[in-house]
């Protein structure tokens, strides 16, 4: 790599997962998808496991093999100080089907889970481990296009009236007027698979049969069995879709979500900024592994009031997301052509082109679906080349000495 440069072009890692579309991601890259493979997730980052690529002199290098021979010159003193390695992991997702319900440890639970995992001699890519590192992985995502997900139960007052409202929670009402969140979760989590399918094979078959808005639990349910119901063996991540938010965020809006807090992404594409972790508890819309004692302990039992983040732009062009974590900050950068944004970077920043294009120090051209990293300690100019220019800004939000 060359010794001066501080700006590199870095290309990612498309992620196929089964959930994903098979055409936005593609489009945004400018890659053909002949196959119809799903594109899922963009991973741009330094994860071991998929880690970006930066591009110098027609070379394309590994960001985390670059990290681990010169953490200082790619982190930072104060982020190598304090995480050792880059502590976000920055994606773009194209949601087609419906992801698991999950809820993330605090990076305390997560060190001891590790711990215990790894003194069990549970390997790190078995399917039924818990925890693959030590981290915790708060999460905020943007909005690219409509969004849908599941964000956290609901206030008291509205889950009571979906409890009264569906025949086949009758039963379940007292419980939770007893044993609140905890206890109704708790509840329907341990059922016997007979016994959720009792419940639940009714209210699945009249969902089935009747037309609804996406603002309803009915209208994902449709949507998870619109290949066909058994009746049997239900998911019973069905009761999460009564018992949570179901929240709509439009393009630019934004939502956090921390430690505890259950939620699922349901339909739509966002950009995503998480702390550099895979560690994920599931609670069903899933055939993955679920482990409902473990899923017990992490999740916060409180009603939750979605706090959407609204996209407020400053004459500068960039808008601020405020989040509640030091491991990663995101802003959006909405400039039209000529309009200039400097700023020096104080740690590693990865900038993604979403719409338009810019010039970077009047050198360094990126157009849409291009990314560029920003080494610590760099003062830089983008300058927007199209109208209606739209970046995002990805880095840790370390105070200028």
């Amino acid at each position: 790599m060359q010794g001066d440069k501080k700006i590199y072009k870095c290309i990612g890692t498309v992620q196929h997962y089964a959930w994903g579309g098979h055409d936005f991601i593609p489009a945004l890259l400018g890659l053909e998808n002949a196959d119809k493979k799903p594109c899922a997730e963009y991973w741009l980052g330094a994860h071991p496991s998929a880690p970006a690529k930066l591009e110098s002199e027609g070379q394309l290098l590994s960001w985390y093999e670059l990290m681990r021979q010169e953490p200082v010159k790619y982190l930072g003193d104060k982020v190598y100080e304090k995480y050792g390695e880059l502590p976000y992991l920055f994606k773009v997702l194209d949601v087609k089907e419906m992801l698991s319900i999950q809820v993330h440890p605090t990076k305390e639970e997560a060190i001891k889970g590790f711990e215990r995992e790894e003194a069990e001699n549970i390997p790190i890519d078995a399917p039924y481990r818990n925890y693959k590192d030590k981290n915790h992985k708060p999460e905020v995502m943007v909005a690219l296009s409509d969004f849908w997900l599941l964000h956290g139960f609901k206030i008291e007052d509205d889950l009571n009236k979906t409890l009264q409202v569906i025949p086949e929670f009758a039963s379940l009402l007292p419980v939770f007027e007893k044993d609140g969140y905890y206890g109704l979760y708790k509840t329907v989590m341990e059922f016997p698979t007979e016994q959720a399918d009792e419940i639940l094979t009714p209210l699945v078959k009249r969902e089935l049969k009747t037309t609804h808005q996406k603002n309803e639990p009915g209208y994902w349910v449709n949507k998870l069995y619109a290949n066909g119901f058994e009746g049997k063996n239900i998911d019973k991540g069905i009761f999460s879709v009564y018992f949570f938010n179901i929240v709509r965020l439009q393009p630019g809006e934004a939502i956090f979500q921390g430690a505890g807090l259950p939620h699922a992404y349901l339909e739509g594409q966002n950009v995503e900024l998480m702390a550099n972790s895979d560690n994920v508890l599931r609670g069903g819309l899933t055939p993955k592994h679920i482990d409902v004692p473990e899923l017990l302990k992490h999740i916060s039992f409180v009603g939750t009031e979605p706090n959407i983040l609204y996209p407020q732009a400053s004459d500068a062009g960039e808008i601020n997301y405020p989040l509640p974590v030091e491991d990663f900050a995101i802003s959006a950068l909405q400039l039209q052509k000529g309009q200039e944004y400097k700023s020096t970077s104080l740690s590693s920043e990865i900038i993604l082109v979403m719409q338009g294009g810019v010039a970077v120090n009047q050198q360094q051209q990126y157009k849409r679906g291009e990314a560029f990293v920003v080494l610590p300690d760099t003062e830089y100019t983008v300058a927007a080349t199209a109208d209606a220019s739209l970046l995002y800004r990805a880095f840790v939000p370390l105070k200028a000495k």
